[in-house]
């Protein structure tokens, strides 16, 4: 199952090429990224298939990784409403997502993966294995 780690960053140039390049010398592949900044720092969740490398990366490079999870991973048709249609299946099921990344299109279909507090009780909402 994917990971995603979270980090936080400073807000200046170089801090992103810095975590990058610590990831690729590892051989880290980034499957999808989110950043947003706020106050003088970066919020920055990382998608890989390899959370511990990613981490044992990361953190020999003196960034420390702040949290780390399971992402729900889905296929939805890409057409109007299919989003609404799974987001719909999560809010019933008391699951909140916090954070959606799209990582992978194929044959008319969006591959995304959703952070949610409870990936077990998502994955059964979804029909997912």
């Amino acid at each position: 199952m994917a990971k995603e780690l979270r980090v936080t960053l400073p807000d200046r140039p170089g801090s992103l090429a810095s975590l990058a390049e610590a990831l690729g010398s590892a051989g880290v592949n980034i499957e999808s990224l989110a950043a947003s900044t706020s106050g003088g720092s970066g919020d920055i969740r990382i998608i890989t298939q390899d959370a511990a490398a990613a981490r044992r990366a990361l953190e020999g490079s003196g960034v420390k990784v702040a949290a780390e999870r399971d992402v729900v991973t889905i296929d939805l048709e890409h057409r109007p409403g299919a989003l609404a249609s799974a987001a719909r299946k999560l809010a019933d099921a008391g699951v909140n997502i916090d954070t959606v990344y799209v990582v992978g299109e194929s044959g008319g279909r969006k591959r995304l993966a959703l952070g949610v507090a409870d990936a077990e009780k998502a994955k059964k909402a979804l029909g997912v294995p």
